[in-house]
């Protein structure tokens, strides 16, 4: 299974998933010329997706959707609330995309997918499961605890995507107005460094080997400061895995073979 973070951060998420062949994009909230032009310097043409994956509606995860997918009339999938605000956010016709059901599998390109929810300011908001040929992807980033249901939705995956967005005494003394300090702060918001390593050593429990830091704020964290606080958190709970930090431009691309049998089988 081949993994590439397109773009990670609040001006922007994409990821490439890639197994036997196949592709598919989680969200599209950069532009469809850079969706394209980093798909060409990964070897992909934009007709080789055979589907996007969208966690949301918020701007930063779907501004790319209309002109990247939807004009090539590239499969999309959200949930059921989600698909209803994307169609009111892009002026798209409701037909134009499928709405997901969280715990219900769907069988894709060769790709087995589950999507759980997670608790963020955005109508039915939500994470996913990818299984393949060799191996499984856990994704939730845009969160702002964690559930059960995210952590069943993580549990034993390979590598996971998680958010280690802000660093609670840079969001503290940054210059945002209180009022996004809340919103970020909140059960709905985003995850700071320390909720990322809690939830990164859970998974660490279950056997998962990679995590990957992601959309973190370019106001309110660094990627030294979301790695230590994550390592320190492994350490303490006696759990080791590779930590990478997903960079807000620019790609991270990981490949990986299979270690455990896709759960859909």
């Amino acid at each position: 299974m081949r993994l590439a973070i397109l773009a990670s951060g609040s001006t922007g998420n994409c990821t490439l998933v890639s197994c036997g062949g196949k592709h598919l994009l989680i969200d599209a909230g950069i532009s469809a010329r850079r969706i394209t032009a980093a798909l060409r310097e990964l070897g992909l043409a934009p007709e080789e997706i055979g589907a996007v994956l969208i966690t949301h509606d918020h701007s930063d995860h779907i501004q790319g959707l209309r002109n990247f997918a939807l004009n090539r009339k590239i499969p999309v999938f959200a949930s059921c609330a989600a698909t209803e605000a994307i169609c009111r956010a892009t002026g798209c016709p409701a037909e134009s995309l499928s709405a997901l059901e969280p715990g219900r599998p769907l069988r894709l390109d060769g790709f087995g997918i589950t999507c759980f929810p997670t608790p963020h300011d955005a109508p039915g908001s939500l994470g996913y499961r990818i299984s393949g040929a060799d191996g499984t992807l856990g994704y939730a980033t845009d969160t702002g605890t964690v559930t059960p249901e995210m952590l069943e939705g993580l549990r034993g995956t390979d590598t996971a995507v998680i958010e280690a967005n802000h660093d609670p005494e840079m969001l503290r003394a940054g210059r945002y107005p209180p009022y996004i300090k809340e919103r970020i702060r909140s059960p709905l918001g985003h995850l700071s460094n320390e909720s990322c390593g809690r939830l990164a050593a859970a998974l660490a429990g279950t056997g998962t080997k990679r995590l990957i830091l992601a959309h973190l704020s370019r106001e309110n964290n660094t990627p030294g400061k979301a790695r230590e606080a994550v390592a320190a958190a492994l350490a303490e709970a006696g759990r080791t895995a590779e930590l990478f930090v997903a960079p807000e431009r620019g790609v991270l691309e990981l490949a990986w073979a299979k270690e455990v049998e896709p759960c859909w089988e």
